[in-house]
C-alpha cells in the first residue's frame, strides 16, 4: 500500500493499514519543514512509530520465528511534489493500492492520472472535496483502467480490482460524529443510509448470555482470560455459531445494533409555498371569515328586499362594498340602508386586505430566511459551526429526523444555504459571546456538537455549556489527537456523570480510507479487543462459498457471516419478495433497502448482493485474495 499526503490524515491512514490490517505501507510525505502544522504531523509520526514498535514486540512475543521489522512494514519517502519519479520510487508499479490524501484537490487529481498511467491495475483512493468533480474523476479513471487491462489481454485482468474511490474526510467523519452525539460511541459502520454500531453487552445474570441484537458478532474474553491472542481459547471468539453462543455462559458478547433516534422530531419546513394556515395569522383568518359572512348576509338581505336573483344580489353587494356602484337615490329605504352598510363594510375591508398582503409578503420572505429556535424546543442537538464538517453533520442529523439548532459566527458560511434549505433554526453570533448558547436553548438540549475549525473555540463553548448544563452530552472536534485525549480525560474527571467525547476528524476518517484501499466492498471495520471484524458488501455471483447455498450453509463460524440482503437493486428486490418476505423476516432497516434476520433456508442467488461480517482471513479467502498480508500475528484473524 502506498499513502501520499501532507497532513495528519496520511500518518493516521498509514498507522491504520499497518496496525489493523497488517499491510506493508510506503508513506510519501513532504519534508518536515514543509508539512502543514508540523507539530501535529510530528506527533503523528511519533505515534505511528510507537504503534509499529508495539505491534512488532507483540508479534515477537506471541509468534516465535516471526522476523518482521519496522523496515518491512513501513517505508518513508520524503518529496515536496508527487511526480512520476516519486511514484516510481514509492513502488506504485508493484503496489496493490494508492491513497492520495493531499489537502489540495488538484494535486490529488494530477497524481492519480499519473499513477493510473504507470499502473492501470492499481486501486486508487482520492481525497476530494468537490463531490461532482469526484464522480467524473471516478468514471474517467475507471474507464481508463478498464481499457488498459482489456488491451493488455492478460488472463487475470478480469479479477483485478482496479477501482477508483473518491472520499471526503468530512463525509466519512460525519456519521461517526452523529453516532457519538446520539449514543456516545464512534464505533459505527454506515451502509445504505443506516448507522450500525457494535455494542458490548454483558450477561444479565449468572448463567445467562447477552442479548443477541441484530446479530452476535463476537464473544468476549472470559473473565481472567489471556487477553485475546491468536489461538487463545479464552480470547474473543469472532462470529460464533449458535451452539457456541448457547454454551458461552457468563461471557459478554459484541452485538450489532442500528443507531436510531427516538426523541422529539422537528419538521423540515414546507418548502417555498407555505400552507394557508401559516400564510396568515389566526386573527387575520378570523377577520377574513367574518367579512365573508357579512357579505353573505348583506346579499341575502338584498335578495329579500328587492326580490333579485341571489347571484345578482351578491354582485350588486360587492359593487356597493367596493364603492363602484351608483347611489340608490330613487330606490326604497331598505335598499339605501343596505348600500350604506355595504359601504361601511368596505371601509373595514381595506385595512384587513392590507394586513393580509403584508403578512403574506412577510411569510414568503421568511421562507427563504434563517429560522429562529421555536419556543418550547427541547431534546434537540446544538451544532456549533457550519463549515465543511458541520454541513455534512447537519445533513446527516436531518436525515435521521433529529431536531437541530445551529450556531454560526460567519454570515457567509457555506452551511447556511443548507440550513436555509432544510429549514433548520440558526443563531448567528460568536459562540464565545455571552447569550449565544442561551439563544440556542442549550439548557434544554440533549447534546452539543462543537465542530468549528478552531480548537480553542470548541473547548470554550463546551466549558460554557457545561456551566449551564453539567450533565449535557458533548462532542468536540479537536485537530490534535494528543490535545483531544487530554481534554477528554480532564472533562471526564470533572464531570463523571456526563458523557464527553473528543474526536479528531483524521482519526475518524482514516478507517474509511483504509477500507477503500482494500476494495470497494469494504464498508468499515470494528475492533474487538485485540482483533478486528470487517464489514463488506459482496455480490453473490462468482463466489462458490455463497452462490446456490442457503444462508445457514453459507455461514462459516470464525470466518464470515451473511447479515443482510440488499434489496436496493432490482435483483435484490425480487429476491426479497420470494425469500425473506415469505419467511416472515424481511424487516426493512428503516427504508434503507436492507433485509435483516434472513431465514437460514433462504437460497442466495447470483444476482443478490449481501452485507456480511468477516474476519480478515475469512474475507481474503472469500474474495480470492492473497492471504499473506492477512496473517499478521498482531490483531490476527
Amino acid at each position: 500500500m502506498v499513502v501520499c499526503g501532507d497532513d495528519g490524515l496520511a500518518h493516521r491512514l498509514a498507522a491504520e493499514l499497518r496496525g489493523v490490517y497488517g499491510e506493508q505501507v510506503t508513506l510519501v510525505v513532504p519534508p518536515a519543514e514543509r508539512a502543514v502544522r508540523p507539530p501535529v504531523v510530528g506527533r503523528a509520526r511519533a505515534a505511528s512509530a510507537a504503534l509499529l514498535d508495539r505491534m512488532v514486540s507483540a508479534a515477537v512475543s506471541r509468534a516465535a520465528g516471526h522476523n518482521g521489522t519496522p523496515a518491512e512494514s513501513e517505508r518513508l519517502v520524503e518529496a515536496a511534489e508527487v511526480t512520476e519519479a516519486v511514484l516510481a520510487d514509492a513502488g506504485v508499479e508493484r503496489a496493490a493500492a494508492l491513497a492520495l490524501v493531499y489537502d489540495d484537490d488538484e494535486t490529488n487529481i494530477r497524481a492519480a492520472l499519473t499513477a493510473r498511467r504507470i499502473n492501470p491495475r492499481l486501486r486508487l483512493v482520492l481525497r476530494l472535496y468537490n463531490r461532482r468533480l469526484g464522480q467524473h474523476i471516478e468514471e474517467l479513471l475507471d474507464q481508463a483502467a478498464a481499457l488498459a487491462t482489456s488491451s493488455a489481454g492478460s488472463a487475470s485482468s478480469g479479477s483485478v480490482d482496479a477501482s477508483t474511490t473518491v472520499l471526503s474526510d468530512a463525509d466519512t467523519a460525519a456519521p461517526a460524529l452523529v453516532a457519538t452525539a446520539l449514543v456516545g460511541t464512534s464505533k459505527v459502520v454506515q451502509t445504505d443510509g443506516l448507522l450500525l454500531r457494535a455494542v458490548e453487552r454483558q450477561p444479565g445474570g449468572r448463567g445467562e448470555v447477552a442479548d443477541p441484537g441484530l446479530a452476535t458478532l463476537a464473544l468476549l474474553s472470559a473473565p481472567g482470560g489471556g487477553g485475546g491472542s491468536e489461538g487463545d481459547e479464552e480470547g474473543p471468539q469472532l462470529l460464533p455459531d449458535e451452539a457456541a453462543v448457547r454454551q458461552a455462559r457468563g461471557r459478554g458478547a459484541v452485538v450489532l445494533e442500528q443507531v436510531s433516534y427516538s426523541g422529539p422530531s422537528m419538521s423540515g419546513g414546507r418548502g417555498v409555498v407555505p400552507a394557508f394556515s401559516s400564510l396568515f395569522s389566526r386573527r387575520l383568518r378570523w377577520s377574513l371569515a367574518g367579512l365573508v359572512g357579512c357579505v353573505f348576509a348583506l346579499a341575502v338581505a338584498l335578495t329579500v328586499v328587492t326580490g333579485d336573483h341571489p347571484l345578482h344580489a351578491t354582485y350588486v353587494t360587492l359593487l356597493d362594498l367596493f364603492a363602484i356602484n351608483e347611489p340608490a337615490l330613487n330606490q326604497s329605504t331598505g335598499r339605501q340602508l343596505l348600500q350604506l352598510a355595504s359601504g361601511l363594510l368596505g371601509l373595514l375591508l381595506l385595512p384587513v386586505l392590507l394586513a393580509a398582503v403584508l403578512e403574506a409578503l412577510g411569510t414568503f420572505r421568511s421562507a427563504s430566511a434563517l429560522r429562529k429556535p421555536p419556543r418550547g424546543l427541547s431534546g434537540h442537538v446544538v451544532l456549533l459551526g457550519l463549515g465543511k464538517i458541520g454541513t455534512r453533520v447537519l445533513t446527516r442529523l436531518r436525515e435521521l429526523h433529529i431536531p437541530v439548532v445551529c450556531v454560526e459566527a460567519d454570515p457567509e458560511a457555506r452551511g447556511l444555504a443548507t440550513a436555509r434549505r432544510l429549514r433548520v433554526p440558526v443563531v448567528l453570533g460568536d459562540v464565545t459571546q455571552e447569550g449565544v448558547l442561551e439563544a440556542a436553548k442549550v439548557h434544554r438540549a440533549s447534546a452539543l456538537l462543537a465542530v468549528t475549525s478552531v480548537d480553542t473555540t470548541n473547548l470554550e463553548a463546551v466549558l460554557a455549556a457545561r456551566s449551564v448544563r453539567p450533565d449535557l452530552r458533548v462532542v468536540l472536534r479537536l485537530y490534535d489527537d494528543d490535545f483531544a485525549t487530554a481534554v477528554y480525560r480532564t472533562l471526564r474527571a470533572a464531570h463523571p456523570s456526563a458523557s464527553t467525547r473528543s474526536r479528531s476528524v483524521t482519526h475518524l476518517a482514516a478507517p474509511a480510507f483504509a477500507g477503500a484501499m482494500l476494495g470497494r466492498q469494504i464498508l468499515g471495520a470494528i475492533p474487538v479487543e485485540r482483533r478486528v471484524l470487517l464489514f463488506a458488501s459482496v455480490e453473490v455471483g462468482g463466489h462458490p462459498q455463497l452462490e446456490g447455498r442457503t444462508v445457514g450453509e453459507a455461514f462459516r463460524a470464525g470466518a464470515w457471516r451473511v447479515l443482510a440482503l440488499d434489496t436496493a437493486t432490482g435483483a435484490g428486490a425480487g429476491a426479497a419478495g420470494s425469500g425473506p418476505a415469505d419467511g416472515g423476516a424481511g424487516a426493512q432497516g428503516g427504508g434503507s433497502g436492507l433485509v435483516w434476520d434472513l431465514p437460514d433456508t433462504y437460497v442466495l442467488r447470483a444476482e443478490d448482493r449481501v452485507v456480511l461480517a468477516a474476519t480478515r482471513r475469512g474475507l481474503a479467502e472469500l474474495l480470492g485474495r492473497r492471504s499473506r498480508e492477512y496473517g499478521s500475528p498482531v490483531l490476527g484473524g
